[in-house]
Order: structure tokens, then C-alpha cells, then sequence
């Protein structure tokens, strides 16, 4: 039996390693040739990690399982018929498929917001707002001007999930405690970073006692948290909202919603309002008992977007197959909520664990051991650990590195202040007003955008 699984997630990884000892051969197919621990992508994105700590090669992972190969490779179509996934070079034959290929950000029907306000999905995604971040606080340090000083040192998170959350928590956390002494003409402990919700309070899926408390370590850290607060424009002058008026930014992140895989549209089954596919209890889709659906491509009641049900699926539906080629019937998903946990920031968080309800420094610490324990590979374990040792003690962050062409993403989407400086400097260097030496025009300015935020 030739078992096809694409995506190289939390869903398709665990159902590869299922089925190890199962008599069936095993192709996995992603078009990175990664394993990413997305829970941790966040910190990728504040500084705190390199991407090499949350990620690690599928062919390592699987090197040592001889009846699984790993391809590199983007399937774009899904022929549920003839048994064949389509891919973007070629075609592979599968007699039983699982489609573990996720979601990715959605802007609700504004997709002219991405340039604006990137989402976080992938380790480019991380990298690049990673970027945006640590630029504002450089454009904060040459800007002469207090107004846009100020907007380059406001931060905005849109979407008050876990993601939101996080980013916020982290936001602050730097510029008061790990940029403080860093910059001589400003001072980052007086960045503005403000969360922004479309409902009426944080963490919807948790407690209103855990919301309540989230919001009261994000105020200690320096954040402010807009609930009903409903976005409706965003550019590269900041977001504005539905009521709330306008909150002047150069740096916008997006933390809001999320989209299915558009590979699902290819099935021809029944999708949600997310484009998500309609399983049926046993995670196939309806009118096929050989193709799985799982992870957060599944639309299933009461079972939320997150890695612990993605991996519960993942082992699910490896044992559905195994008993599949006994002729034995598969059976339904259970799932087992092992609870929910959110870090804010340095001993700030919080967990709500069966009927346990954890803040501060006991949700945090529960909120580490277990993103240890999850994460895949000696080594990573072992790098994280160290870093969070070092942030803690230290207040530091060591992944602190601006990558890729620099001054471009300044011009890109900053064009009043490319104009401010253009206005000032000329051609010779020397800034047109008389008396006063001026920073010489950013080389490759004229270039337009950025090519590694284009995917």
C-alpha cells in the first residue's frame, strides 16, 4: 500500500512516524524541506530565536524510517477519482492520501492589507516582520522629526488570539527591557504597542478570567489592548478603525484569521466559511474512504486550529490506515483537550489546563517545558533552552540581526519618508539646508520592494 502525505506539519510528521512499523510505503511530499514549529514562530519573529531553532530537515527526522522517503515537491491539484495528486512538475499515485498542508493568513476579504501588515506563517513570514521591527526602531534613531518619530515607534497587532497575544507581549518586552540602552537619540522604552480586537475581549477561546488576566500582564509590560476595536483600513500610515479613530503606525503586524490550503478546493467536497474541508467523523472526505483530511485543513466541531489536535489526527489516522488494510472499519476521531497555553512574556502567561487556571510565572513555566518537550530534535531543545536561559538573566535577545536588503524595505512603503530624505540630502550628499552635515541617501534606495517578502 502506497501512502501519500502532504505536508511535512505537525498533522502529516506524526502520522509518517504512526506508521513506521505498518506495512506500507510511505512518500511525503512538502514544497519546504522543513518540519516548523509553528508555536514558537512568533519568537522568530521578536528576536528571541533564530529560525534554526524551530526548524529542522523532514529527512532527518524520518532518515532512519526505511519505509518512508521525503519529496520535495508542490502539489497544486488533488484528482480524487484516479487516485493522483497533482503537482506543480509532475503527478504521484497514492491508494490512500493524507492532506496535512495547514492555512495560511487571511485579511477577510482585504487582501490589499498583506503589503502593510504581515501575517505569520511561515519562517519567511517570521523574518521579515523580524525585519520591520528592529527598522523602525533604526528609521526611530535618524528620524529629526517628533511626529514621525513617533510613528515609527508605534507598533500595532491586529487580532487578539494566542498569535496576538504573544506578539504584543513580546513587542513590549523589548523596547523596555532588551533595546533600552541601545540607541542614543531614542529612547525604546517609549514605543507605543497596541493590540486590537474585533470582539469584546482577548483569547476568546479561554476563560473570561484568563482574558482578564492576559490583559492585565500585557498593561504591566506597556501594551494597550483595544477590544472592539474592528479594522477597516490599513496602509503604510497605520490602521484605522471601525469607530475608534485612527492609530498613526509605520509598523502594523497581523495576527487576525487564517484561510485554508487552497489545495482543498480541488477535492470537490463541501468547504467552511474558512475554506476549510467538512470531514466526516473519521477524517475522510464524504465519498472517498481513501483520502484523510487533518490538521487545521479539517473542519471538524469542537476540535480548534492547534498543533495538539493536528497531532492527535496525525496518530488517528495512521491507525485508520493500518486497520484499513486489514479490512478492518475506521474508526471516529476523539479528541483530548489537553488545555491551552499562552506566554506574554518574561514569567507572564497564561494556561488553562482541564480544570486548572494558571497565570504569571506558573503559567509560563508550564507554557516552557511543554514547547521543549513538543519541539523535534535534541539539538533544538537544547538551543532554545539556552537562548530563554540568556533572555531571562540577561535581558537579551541574541537573534538581533536585520537580513536581507535593508535599505529597500525603508523605501518600500515609507515613501513620504524616502521623500523626507530625498528632500534634505542632495545628490552630493550634503543636506541642502546650509551649516549641517546630513547622512548620506541609503545606496539602492531607487530599487522598488522587497523580493524576499514576495512568495
Amino acid at each position: 500500500m502506497h501512502v501519500v502525505i502532504i505536508g511535512g506539519g505537525f498533522g502529516g510528521l506524526y502520522a509518517a512516524r504512526k506508521l513506521r512499523r505498518a506495512p506500507v510505503r510511505i512518500t511525503l511530499v512538502d514544497r519546504r524541506n522543513h518540519h516548523l514549529f509553528q508555536p514558537l514562530l512568533y519568537q522568530v519573529a521578536t528576536a528571541a530565536l533564530n529560525p534554526s531553532d524551530i526548524a529542522i530537515p523532514i529527512r532527518r527526522v524520518l532518515r532512519r524510517q526505511k519505509n518512508a522517503e521525503v519529496m520535495l515537491a508542490d502539489a497544486v491539484a488533488i484528482d480524487v477519482p484516479g487516485h493522483r495528486v497533482v503537482l506543480a512538475d509532475g503527478e504521484l499515485r497514492y491508494d490512500k492520501l493524507i492532506i496535512a498542508t495547514g492555512a495560511t493568513h487571511s485579511y477577510f476579504g482585504h487582501d490589499e492589507w498583506e503589503p502593510y501588515a504581515p501575517g505569520l506563517k511561515t519562517l519567511e513570514d517570521a523574518v521579515t516582520m523580524r525585519r520591520r521591527i528592529l527598522l523602525a526602531y533604526e528609521a526611530a534613531e535618524r528620524e529629526p522629526d517628533d511626529e514621525h518619530r513617533r510613528q515609527w515607534m508605534t507598533f500595532v497587532v491586529v487580532g487578539g488570539g494566542p498569535t496576538g497575544v504573544e506578539l504584543a507581549g513580546a513587542l513590549a518586552e523589548i523596547s523596555r527591557q532588551v533595546l533600552k540602552r541601545d540607541f542614543r537619540h531614542i529612547d525604546p522604552a517609549l514605543a507605543r504597542v497596541v493590540l486590537v480586537e474585533a470582539g469584546p475581549r482577548i483569547l476568546p477561546p479561554y476563560s473570561e478570567k484568563s482574558s482578564t488576566s492576559a490583559v492585565e500582564q500585557l498593561k504591566r509590560l506597556g501594551a494597550e489592548v483595544q477590544c472592539n476595536a474592528k479594522v477597516i483600513a490599513i496602509d503604510d500610515h497605520g490602521v484605522t478603525l471601525d469607530g475608534n479613530g485612527h492609530i498613526a503606525s509605520r509598523t502594523v503586524l497581523w495576527a487576525a484569521g487564517v484561510r485554508a490550503s487552497p489545495l482543498a478546493k480541488s477535492l470537490g467536497v463541501p468547504l467552511d466559511k474558512a475554506g476549510r474541508v467538512i470531514v466526516e467523523p473519521t477524517l475522510v472526505i464524504p465519498g472517498s474512504s481513501d483520502v484523510f483530511v487533518i490538521g487545521d485543513l479539517a473542519s471538524i466541531p469542537g476540535v480548534p486550529g492547534v498543533a495538539p489536535a493536528a497531532m492527535q489526527m496525525g496518530r488517528h489516522t495512521a491507525k485508520n490506515i493500518v486497520r484499513a488494510g486489514r479490512g478492518e472499519p475506521l474508526l471516529p476521531f476523539k479528541y483530548l483537550d489537553k488545555g491551552s497555553l499562552a506566554t506574554i512574556g518574561k514569567a507572564a502567561a497564561v494556561a488553562e489546563i482541564r480544570k486548572f487556571r494558571l497565570s504569571g510565572l506558573m503559567a509560563w513555566l508550564a507554557w516552557l517545558f511543554i514547547h521543549i518537550f513538543y519541539l523535534i530534535g535534541f539539538r533544538n531543545r537544547f538551543l532554545v533552552l539556552a537562548e530563554w536561559a540568556w533572555a531571562y538573566l540577561r535581558n537579551e535577545r541574541g537573534a538581533r540581526l536585520i537580513t536581507g536588503p535593508v535599505v529597500q524595505l525603508l523605501a518600500d512603503g515609507h515613501h513620504e519618508q524616502k521623500r523626507q530624505i530625498e528632500g534634505k540630502v542632495g545628490h552630493d550628499g550634503r543636506e541642502k539646508a546650509a551649516g549641517k552635515a546630513a547622512q548620506p541617501a541609503p545606496e539602492g534606495a531607487q530599487q522598488k520592494g522587497e523580493r524576499d517578502q514576495k512568495r
